[in-house]
């Protein structure tokens, strides 16, 4: 059994895919730029919140990446570690405080308005978050700090609010933390010593057998990246 927790919705986001900059001269368009929603509450689907789109379907949004949460506790890191990111600036749809990665496990349920919405992956990072900041080395500095969000998705639709409590309804306590499914993503496992390779294996065989909460997308990242570390341990 878990204990009752409860988190804040500080700040929704909703945004429409727009030129970000260009790419050897050609546009790149994306829906990383997002508005603060005014309204109390707005609708949910089950690959959307009302007004938000995605300009890239092959690897943004969907029934496994409906929304995109961020922990505003992730801010005053990044400006320590100087980069200029507000509130919003990762593309966030909702901003939550009273969680982060280490607290939040894949398969978690969570009442939120008239809602359920259900914690299935990480955020991968990508190229255009570079491009929004202006930053190369954001993306290197996202995956070595663990500030990576995770995506929510929709087992029942209705309205939510834009600002307020969300409750943890249902948890299994066995399943992996989203910081521990990222690491399995982004581990740099060509540095690892046999130890480590022992480590990051057993990690993936509890994830992959015993997380079918986790996004099939993902999951396949997953299962390259561990045949990649079985083949470096069988030289």
């Amino acid at each position: 059994m878990f204990g009752r927790m409860d988190v804040t919705v500080r700040e929704v986001f909703v945004g429409k895919p727009s030129v970000l900059g260009t790419q050897r001269g050609t546009p790149v368009y994306s829906a990383i730029t997002k508005a603060k929603v005014a309204a109390a509450g707005l609708a949910l689907s089950e690959v959307n919140l009302d007004g938000d789109e995605q300009a890239d379907l092959s690897v943004h949004g969907g029934p496994e990446k409906a929304v995109y949460v961020y922990p505003v506790e992730h801010y005053p890191a990044w400006t320590a570690d100087s980069f200029a990111l507000n509130i919003g600036d990762a593309g966030e749809n909702i901003s939550l405080s009273g969680a982060t990665e280490d607290d939040v496990r894949i398969g978690d349920v969570w009442s939120w308005g008239d809602t359920l919405v259900q914690v299935s992956q990480p955020r991968s990072p990508c190229y255009k978050l570079a491009m929004k900041t202006g930053r190369k080395d954001i993306i290197p500095a996202l995956i070595d700090s663990g500030r990576t969000g995770w995506y929510l998705r929709v087992l029942k639709t209705g309205r939510v609010p834009t600002s307020g409590g969300m409750t943890l309804v249902k948890r299994k306590v066995e399943r992996p933390t989203v910081a521990e499914v990222a690491i399995l993503a982004f581990a740099n496992v060509a540095q690892f010593d046999a130890g480590q390779r022992d480590a990051y294996l057993r990690l993936a065989e509890n994830v992959l057998l015993r997380t079918p909460e986790l996004a099939e997308q993902y999951r396949s990242g997953v299962v390259s990246k561990v045949a990649r570390v079985e083949g470096i341990g069988a030289h």
